[in-house]
């Protein structure tokens, strides 16, 4: 699509849930915490502000879609939505639900710890559940 490609660090931390109208929606592999990433589907872009007006409503709009959705299925005590960027500069939109007595609670998700793989069962069960709360 236009040329856009994956940064390879998003696609091995990461495994595709679903396409939506402007994203490529992915959850971590990082099971601590379940951890969206809304990638919208432009090339060689780094920025919001570089984005179509048309495609920063669309990512707004499925931002908040995929954080309801998050929040409903998991009953997260806060959901911490950030476009950071600085190691990865590919746009992209962690969606991290998180609940008090997690792993670093309150503080950061980034830089804390070893990731802890999905179980196979658990990821795909998740991915189901969260397919499901998208599309009603």
């Amino acid at each position: 699509m236009n040329g856009y490609k994956l940064d390879p660090r998003l696609e091995n931390d990461s495994t595709s849930v679903m396409i939506t109208g402007l994203c490529d929606l992915r959850l971590s592999r990082d099971a601590r915490w379940p951890w969206l990433i809304l990638v919208p589907r432009r090339a060689e872009i780094t920025e919001i502000f570089e984005l179509t007006p048309l495609d920063q409503v669309l990512l707004a709009f499925e931002t908040e879609l995929v954080a309801k959705a998050l929040k409903e299925i998991t009953g997260a005590a806060k959901i911490n939505i950030g476009a950071l960027g600085n190691i990865v500069r590919q746009l992209h939109v962690h969606v991290i639900a998180r609940f008090e007595g997690d792993a670093n609670w309150p503080g950061p998700v980034w830089g804390f710890g070893q990731a802890d793989p999905y179980e196979d069962g658990k990821r795909d069960e998740f991915i189901a559940k969260l397919r499901e709360a998208l599309s009603s």
